[in-house]
């Protein structure tokens, strides 16, 4: 094969499960289906609001002020005497303004649930976003459960969700707010593998330290699905030394678990720089699609958000394929900064395509971030913030052998009838996914729950109503039976990922999704646009919230 003089090689064959073209794009969406279409609000965004696209250096020394004037800020936000805030993470805008994102601690201990996010403009704070509007205070941080018995509840817990060889971190002591009164409690992890005897757990359990109830659980390891393999030729990003090491990538690298369920594996290594042979008999084939998946992955995020990596620090995840025996899912993990493929039933199908990467790197990327709770609530709009990149990965991509689409998992045939996974059009087509927001939509498992944050997106994007997209055809419905006219994916994207960064967290349910994204609309077009105004009664047409009344949409036909 011939190598170019960055040395990336290239796969031949139906070897690009996650792969298609590599982009280098910088407006997300190069496809035809970027094209404004008759009914959509059309408008460009305020570029002083887009996202900068700091380099890791920038980055660290934006932390590193941030972290320097922390206490500063405290005092400034009037927090309690026993508060104090950690930087999490930062986001700076086109125009100056930061975006810095903290946790809380109280007397020393985390809180969970007690993050905020501090807007500045010109040197002076614009405004807050925190899911806790008063000072923290706690009567006492002594507890009066022992944590072994928050770890004998912790692992009850487990057992009663089916996990196997179930083992318990000791508990840590922490405040716990994200129910919005603080409580002393333990927080416990829960290891093992989960009731499938295979995917690995890591189940969260918070204990109230006084009492012994119960307060949470959520689960660590955040599993998804996507396509199956795909034919073409791809280029990847290796190393001199030919391992399936992307140096311009933050190094990030794939390893072959050989059907394993832990460690990391071995890393793929070739002679020639040659990789598979496009049959999933061939163990490479998985890696380069992993692999391949991955970069797009990162390109999308770097060129059209500005963001460099999944914590936008410059370093790379890493991959792991053929894990276990006939595993049909993927995951992620925060605590290996890993994503890890399984493939799928027979080992013939491996779970390794563009829209499984995108959606386990941005798993990544909300932990990073908003850290959504990952149940409840928050865990459907955590799940929905995976399939919503995702897509927008997969058209950024425009790759003509695995065009852009709103369907998840299209290819793999998991169902085994040719149907995909999910439907962002429709949620409700696949039998169990939600179209619309309803009172007990918390109790869903957060795959079906995300139906409504992904029926949002489309809605958003594309608009209600019959039309055809790259061949598929959609009509997508609105709870009120009004129709909304779609702003266009490239604007949707980007509203969802200043929504995402600056001003959801880990509480964020529906409702106050929806007050993020229109916060983020009003940075990105202003408020009371006919963009704002389009998000809002999205919002409605998902039962969330209101339309707004008397609004003057104007619709423009391009």
């Amino acid at each position: 094969m011939r190598r170019t003089p960055h040395r990336r090689a290239v796969a031949t064959g139906a070897v690009v499960a996650m792969a298609a073209m590599l982009t280098v794009s910088v407006q997300a969406g190069a496809g035809t289906a970027a094209t404004p279409r008759p009914g959509q609000v059309h408008a460009q965004p305020d570029p002083g609001a887009l996202p900068a696209k700091l380099t890791p250096a920038q980055r660290a020394e934006l932390l590193r002020a941030a972290r320097a004037g922390a206490a500063e800020t405290a005092r400034q936000l009037k927090l309690g005497p026993k508060e104090k805030l950690v930087v999490r993470d930062v986001v700076k805008d086109v125009s100056g303004s930061l975006h810095t994102r903290y946790e809380r601690t109280y007397a020393g201990l985390p809180v969970l649930g007690g993050g905020l996010v501090v807007h500045k403009a010109d040197g002076k704070v614009r405004g807050v976003t925190k899911a806790v509007r008063s000072q923290l205070d706690v009567p006492t941080t002594t507890a009066k459960v022992k944590p072994a018995t928050a770890e004998q509840k912790a692992l009850k817990a487990s057992q009663a969700q089916g996990a196997k060889k179930s083992d318990a971190q000791e508990p840590r002591k922490v405040v716990w707010v994200a129910d919005g009164k603080p409580l002393l409690a333990y927080e416990t992890v829960v290891g093992g593998v989960q009731e499938d005897g295979t995917t690995p757990n890591e189940l969260h359990v918070v204990t109230d330290a006084t009492t012994g109830e119960k307060l949470a659980e959520w689960q660590g390891v955040q599993e998804g699905t996507g396509n199956s393999m795909y034919s073409g030729q791809v280029t990847l990003g290796t190393a001199p030394s030919y391992t399936l090491t992307d140096t311009t990538r933050g190094n990030h690298k794939t390893y072959n678990l050989n059907r394993g369920t832990s460690g990391t594996g071995t890393l793929f290594t070739d002679p020639d720089d040659v990789w598979g042979d496009g049959t999933p008999q061939n163990a490479q084939t998985a890696g380069v699609d992993a692999h391949y998946g991955a970069a797009l992955t990162w390109d999308y995020y770097k060129n059209v958000h500005g963001r460099s990596g999944i914590r936008g620090d410059g370093v790379g995840a890493y991959s792991r394929v053929h894990y276990g025996n006939n595993y049909v899912n993927a995951f992620w993990q925060d605590s290996c900064f890993c994503m890890t493929y399984g493939d799928g039933s027979g080992n013939v199908k491996p779970l390794t395509s563009i829209d499984v990467a995108a959606h386990e790197m941005t798993h990544g990327v909300t932990s990073a971030t908003a850290n959504l709770t990952y149940s409840g609530e928050p865990g459907g709009l955590n799940e929905g913030t995976s399939d919503i990149f995702a897509t927008a990965v997969e058209f950024n991509a425009n790759n003509p052998k695995d065009v852009g689409d709103y369907l998840i998992g299209e290819a793999i045939d998991i169902n085994g009838n040719g149907t995909p996974l999910r439907y962002m059009d429709k949620p409700s087509k696949d039998g169990r996914s939600k179209d619309y927001w309803y009172s007990g939509i918390g109790g869903v498992d957060v795959h079906y729950s995300s139906g409504v944050a992904n029926h949002f997106f489309y809605l958003l994007a594309e608009g209600s109503g019959p039309k055809d997209i790259n061949g598929v055809h959609y009509d997508s419905p609105t709870y009120d039976n009004l129709p909304v006219p779609g702003i266009g994916r490239s604007n949707a994207e980007k509203i969802w990922f200043s929504a995402l960064t600056k001003y959801m967290n880990a509480n964020t349910n529906y409702a106050a999704a929806r007050t993020a994204t229109l916060s983020a609309a009003a940075e990105l077009f202003g408020q009371g646009s006919a963009t704002y105004n389009t998000v809002a009664n999205t919002w409605a047409a998902v039962n969330v919230g209101q339309r707004v009344p008397d609004s003057g949409v104007s619709v423009t036909n391009p």
